[in-house]
């Protein structure tokens, strides 16, 4: 249907009206909806510009404002301000010196890099920050500055020399107009280097003002009687958190009661933030702004001062908290038949933890001895999470196991990188807190309430029909991509679970889908496969879910929500969303490039990942990175693509496929650039299995 749209809106310069649109297109009753859901799309993705009641195609050089993000090599992207659009791809030499953070205007070209949209930065509207980060160094003689957000070995020359103390190799901060020298962070392997520039580089805030400071000191500790009284009182249920092993703010508690013959109620409790962070307040703004808590290595940066989320908001065993409670009557066929919510008052009665309750899952002598009591209400809790899981991913929920890395320390030092796993317990609270997220979602769009919604858009066709290529090149045939569904990417992830190549078909999988975002409009979650959506459940740690809970909390109160730019918090949580995870993967890439530039001359097994002009991009086995083995080091020979994910050299026949295990060597790496480099062993030999 996509593409017949655009096709009759090439014809009209003006624009056509929904009615023209639905005529000229001989749709029948039946197809109005999925009209009006697939111009939401095209609308959302940017092919298609509304204008009043009329849809037009965008002219083939557009003007858009957004943020810049900087990628390593030298590149960058732009997130447009209007919402949900795609990003804008800006190729290094367009990039007109924004850096990240900055908000700039680009000129869009309707297609460029691989058929996407490609644009050019023409001006830099506002900046993200006035210093540039990098590293001190002297070019001929002269002292220079080689910026982060350079892709190599581009610099440029300071105004003056530093003094003595400034050698080279150093992290400095230079001001962006002054290009002097204003501040020395030391050299990158000092201790504490790497996380205070990623901290400066994505502009995170570390000191909660004293006034935000001032209002999270002078709320009283516990929950006073008048407050007991306006809730409801859930202290004598048995409710426990269940949490990592280091986490602090605990937002959700959990509990379950029989109702029944097939009937169980499973109660979410989530810590009421919208009890102390009142909207206006300079803790509010100070929220807002951050938007979302920080997780780094070694370091957490609270969306709220500790007093708050480590203290009076945390959900922390057998004290009394505020919450803001949703009760859902489940039937053991996992559904939800229905829903309550009501702020409450709760006291848990354990902290457990996912290591512990996975413990208990699997008969577990000890665990099962110290938490005894907790048994009867964990088996519970264990078979409903089973019966939601069954019936959410039947329904056609995606279902991702990738495993994160975790870094291992011995003495200070990066020791080990493990790969961190879901264990079932983590899915436990996954299955509840989707659940309660929905739930709430669903009440509120009932009552046609605006509130911000999580959103997740289906893919464009176009990189389903190149995830379709890859796929059957890996032996995985998915339908024609106009008809490929979110349940036929499941069945792909799961036909791919234990093979050599499952690595590489999630990410592949995960290339094809679009970013899930905030939005002032519902319009559904492609990979929860779900209508309606939001976030709800985390609001020590995140800004929309505060918001919900204003607005659930106000209609449960009888009073309309008060209005508030909704789409602006969206767009502004979406954007910090993405900025705060841009800088925990960079900071601990940073340190596994640095323990890899270690091993260099090393032979290590790698799978490939991707072929792209460059030569073959490798994963070696076990450190979550991803490097590349040049054309110039295959060989003497002149290498094809046959399809898209197999490479034959024309003289030798020499095959290289997607998904491929070889022996290299490791040749080159840059830790500051997060960048590697291999060279074949033994010629490149392949290791399938």
């Amino acid at each position: 249907m996509e593409k017949r749209i655009v096709r009759i809106l090439k014809g009209s310069a003006k624009g056509l009206t929904f009615r023209e649109i639905f005529t000229g297109l001989g749709l029948s009753p039946r197809e109005r909806r999925a009209l009006q859901k697939t111009l939401r799309d095209l609308a959302g993705r940017g092919t298609v510009r509304k204008t009043g009641h009329r849809f037009a195609l965008p002219p083939q050089d557009a003007v858009i404002e957004g943020r810049y993000s900087q990628a390593q090599g030298g590149f960058g992207f732009v997130a447009p301000s209007g919402g949900e659009a795609r990003d804008i791809f800006i190729p290094a030499s367009f990039t007109g010196g924004a850096m990240q953070g900055d908000i700039v205007r680009v000129t869009v070209r309707k297609r460029g890099r691989e058929g996407k949209s490609e644009g050019r930065v023409t001006r830099i509207v506002k900046r993200g920050r006035e210093t540039i980060l990098g590293v001190y160094a002297l070019r001929s003689g002269r002292p220079s500055l080689l910026p982060f957000e350079a892709a190599g070995g581009e610099g440029f020359p300071l105004k003056e020399a530093p003094g003595p103390s400034v050698r080279e190799g150093m992290v400095v901060a230079a001001g962006r107009d002054s290009r002097r020298i204003e501040e020395v962070l030391g050299f990158p392997d000092d201790p504490g280097v790497d996380t205070e520039t990623v901290v400066r580089r994505y502009g995170l805030a570390r000191i909660f003002p004293p006034q935000v400071l001032a209002e999270a000191a002078a709320f009283p500790d516990g929950v006073s009687a008048e407050e007991r009284e306006s809730r409801a009182d859930f202290r004598s249920w048995t409710t426990v958190t269940i949490d990592g092993e280091t986490a602090q703010d605990f937002d959700d508690a959990v509990g379950v009661r029989p109702l029944g013959p097939g009937r169980t109620l499973l109660a979410v409790h989530i810590a009421d933030v919208s009890s102390f962070v009142r909207p206006g307040s300079a803790l509010d703004r100070e929220a807002w702004e951050r938007a979302t808590s920080v997780y780094l290595p070694d370091l957490t940066l609270p969306m709220l001062p500790e007093r708050l989320s480590n203290g009076l908001c945390s959900l922390r065993p057998r004290e009394e908290r505020k919450t803001v409670s949703v009760l859902m009557e489940v039937d053991d066929g996992g559904r939800v038949v229905g829903a309550d919510f009501k702020p409450s008052v709760i006291r848990t009665a354990e902290r457990l933890t996912y290591t512990s309750v996975f413990k208990m899952f699997n008969g577990d002598p000890g665990e099962s001895r110290r938490y005894r009591d907790l048994l009867p209400d964990l088996a519970a809790m264990r078979t409903l999470a089973g019966a939601m899981r069954k019936r959410r991913l039947e329904e056609g929920s995606l279902d991702f196991d990738l495993p994160e890395p975790l870094l291992v320390y011995e003495q200070g030092r990066l020791s080990r990188i493990d790969a961190g796993r879901q264990n079932e317990a983590h899915r436990l609270i996954e299955d509840f807190m989707i659940a309660a997220n929905e739930a709430v979602a669903s009440f509120l769009e009932g009552r046609r309430i605006p509130s911000v919604h999580r959103i997740h858009p289906p893919p464009e066709e176009s990189d389903l029909e190149k995830l379709r290529d890859v796929l059957l090149g890996l032996g995985i045939v998915l339908p024609a991509p106009r008809k490929i569904a979110s349940r036929d990417l499941q069945r792909a992830l799961d036909e791919a679970e234990g093979r050599p190549e499952e690595r590489l078909v999630n990410r592949e999988v995960l290339r094809a889908l679009r970013l899930a975002v905030y939005a002032d409009e519902s319009r559904g979650h492609y990979g929860l496969a779900r209508e309606a959506y939001t976030h709800f459940t985390s609001p020590i740690r995140r800004y929309p879910d505060l918001v919900v809970h204003r607005i659930l909390k106000e209609v449960l109160a009888g009073r309309k929500p008060a209005k508030t730019d909704l789409a602006a918090t969206a767009l502004h949580s979406s954007l910090q969303e993405r900025n705060a995870e841009a800088a925990e993967k960079d900071l601990v890439e940073w340190r596994i490039f640095r323990m890899l530039k270690s091993m260099v001359g090393d032979t290590v097994a790698a799978v490939v990942v991707e072929i792209n002009k460059a030569g073959l991009v490798l994963a070696p086995d076990g450190y979550f990175v991803e490097g590349l083995l040049a054309f110039s080091d295959l060989g003497g020979d002149y290498y094809r693509l046959r399809s898209p994910g197999t490479l034959v050299g024309r003289r030798t026949g020499r095959t290289y496929r997607l998904g491929d295990r070889l022996e290299v060597v490791l040749a080159g790496v840059d830790p500051l650039l997060r960048r590697m480099t291999f060279v074949p062993a033994d010629s490149g030999r392949r290791r399938r299995g």
